[in-house]
């Protein structure tokens, strides 16, 4: 006779067979909603059932970070690079990008001095560490020879976006910003989003900080030669567009359940895609051609044939508009996210 998975207790509480899978699933999806304080709660609760499961504390890590409990980020990333779980320099990677947020830049420096020491970074990830290190020692040396910005209001301090060309001085500067007062920057900030010159993503995350804090001045955004004034307070969250989540849900109902790790692609592709396009409302209009689109594209990327004719009659989208999205997708995949 098969054995049957047994019941667990803990404090009374019963754990069916299978729960951490389920908490799991539905902790990442929360993430991926932006529901971060769901997911803290159904992956802390994973965690009890399974505490060194890779994907669940990677996940929790993630949830933290998003929701912005960093010291919390902090300490699981922390322990996890010490017991060995998951990859060793993607964990590196995330609690580095941690430690930016708290502005601990002298641990990132000795963590950093110590990987360097040992000899053993793999050569495409030596760059990326010493960017992250000399930025650091900037920044460590900057807060010994000077007090933090007075919090004024007039918007005229200076953060040096637009004299800095460097792509990764630019991306961990504006990573910084995360939990100070930006209103000092106001006027720096919004002429980086109406400059012809600036990385997209990083417009994308300035938005998101205008919106965080609540201001609500209006400003232009310029991204691919295309001019948009907005004020941040009024747009939606750049992970939760109305028509990224409305493509989403109709890829979702024809892929999630047949061939779920090419739905997942997708649906990465889409995030991306409309992260780095926000706040434009990009043409055409119609979210059955994008998903058309984007369904045709990520098959050739997994080198599948497949004509536009198909995919059109499947999603009963019309072909120009789906070659539109297509044009569409394809220039900004070109310009994709900045690495730190």
């Amino acid at each position: 006779m098969k054995k049957r998975n047994r019941v667990k207790r803990q404090d009374n509480v019963i754990f069916f067979p299978g729960m951490e899978k389920r908490l799991l699933d539905k902790g990442i999806e929360s993430l991926h909603n932006g529901k971060f304080s769901e997911a803290i709660g159904l992956l802390e609760a994973a965690m009890e059932h399974d505490p060194n499961n890779e994907e669940i504390l990677i996940g929790l890590v993630m949830a933290y970070f998003e929701a912005g409990a960093f010291p919390k980020a902090k300490t699981l990333a922390k322990e996890m690079l010490l017991k060995g779980i998951g990859d060793y320099f993607q964990m590196v990677d995330l609690y580095l990008t941690v430690l930016i947020q708290l502005h601990e830049y002298q641990e990132i420096i000795t963590t950093i001095e110590a990987l360097l020491d040992e000899k053993e970074v793999p050569p495409e990830k030596y760059e990326h560490f010493l960017t992250i290190l000399q930025f650091s020692r900037k920044m460590a040396a900057h807060h010994e020879e000077s007090a933090e910005p007075s919090p004024t209001n007039d918007g005229n301090q200076e953060l040096g976006l637009l004299s800095d060309n460097n792509l990764n001085d630019q991306l961990l500067l504006v990573s910084s910003l995360a939990d100070k007062n930006i209103r000092p920057f106001f006027n720096e900030i919004e002429e980086y989003l109406k400059a012809d010159s600036g990385h997209p993503f990083l417009k994308t995350i300035l938005l998101n900080l205008l919106k965080e804090q609540e201001i609500d001045l209006p400003v232009t955004v310029n991204k691919f030669a295309i001019q948009k004034k907005v004020i941040a307070t009024e747009l939606p969250d750049a992970r939760l567009q109305p028509k990224m989540m409305e493509i989403k849900e109709i890829i979702e109902d024809r892929l999630a359940s047949s061939n779920p790790a090419f739905y997942e692609s997708i649906v990465a592709l889409i995030e991306r895609i409309f992260f780095i396009s926000y706040p434009l409302e990009l043409k055409p209009e119609s979210s059955t051609a994008w998903s058309a689109a984007f369904h045709l594209l990520a098959e050739e990327y997994y080198g599948i044939e497949s004509r536009i004719t198909e995919r059109a009659k499947e999603y009963k989208a019309i072909p120009e508009e789906m070659e539109q999205a297509i044009r569409q997708i394809e220039m900004i995949e070109k310009i994709s996210y900045p690495k730190l």
